[in-house]
């Protein structure tokens, strides 16, 4: 069981994640405001409710970060606020409110396996592993994103990959280690024109996964009941992929 803290204006606190009632969390109730940040307990994770107002939403978080406070933030938002928010809010996630109670459990168990970091902080740690950006080109060991040419290789080979899949593999090793569910890939990729269901995610990243190969398809890694993250390569897992793929390359005659 989890210590959670909910910050709302809403007069019917069940109203913002319903999902929140069927899990066996204690959640705490707080008004949206300043003074309510002296109010939390230690150790919670706090949910804070920047469906209506997405300004003071920020605020707060800017309030929290510059408080000293570690306490992990989840945004709950509408599908609107995706186009809002970046990692300089210093948030552990976000959640539509609409959000199932599987989602809003994955989510819960991320943010604490984290060890209360925020995504920004996560997403970094995990450039470390080597995601870098120099002239429009990502690298993740040997997989090169050219956000420029829209092009993609690993170990120097180009991957045929259309529009929408080379779309979705960037956007997925543009942040490393961060998960993201079927609606809101639907929601950066595909954006709000397209009228399709998150079928479509399920189709693009098991085509992504073939052509990336057997020995590097885990790079897209599948958080159950939540949606897809990219996983940077190790250095062991790297080298035992390029020696498998130096064995498998077509000898010259």
């Amino acid at each position: 069981m989890t210590d959670l803290t909910l910050m709302t204006f809403a007069s019917n606190p069940a109203s913002v994640l319903p999902s929140l009632a069927l899990l066996s969390h204690r959640v705490r109730v707080l008004p949206m405001d300043a003074a309510s940040l002296v109010k939390m307990p230690e150790n919670t994770i706090l949910f804070l409710d920047a469906r209506d107002d997405l300004a003071t939403a920020k605020t707060l978080c800017n309030l929290i970060h510059a408080s000293g406070l570690s306490t992990p933030i989840v945004l709950i938002l509408t599908e609107g606020g995706f186009t809002v928010v970046n990692s300089q809010w210093g948030i552990a996630d976000v959640v539509v409110s609409t959000a199932s109670p599987a989602e809003v459990e994955g989510r819960l168990r991320l943010v604490s396996e984290r060890g209360n970091a925020p995504a920004a902080n996560a997403n970094a740690a995990a450039g470390d592993k080597g995601v870098t950006t120099e002239d429009g080109q990502i690298r993740s060991g040997d997989l090169i994103v050219d956000t420029n040419g829209y092009t993609a290789s690993l170990h120097g080979r180009p991957i045929d990959l259309a529009y929408k899949e080379f779309e979705l593999l960037k956007y997925l090793v543009q942040h490393p280690g961060r998960v993201f569910t079927r609606a809101q890939l639907l929601q950066e990729v595909w954006g709000y024109d397209y009228y399709g269901g998150t079928r479509t995610v399920d189709v693009h990243i098991r085509r992504l996964r073939a052509k990336l190969g057997g020995e590097y398809e885990h790079l897209i890694g599948t958080v159950r009941n939540v949606g897809y993250r990219f996983d940077p390569p190790d250095e062991e897992s790297e080298e035992s992929a390029a020696k498998s793929a130096a064995r498998n390359a077509p000898k010259d005659e």
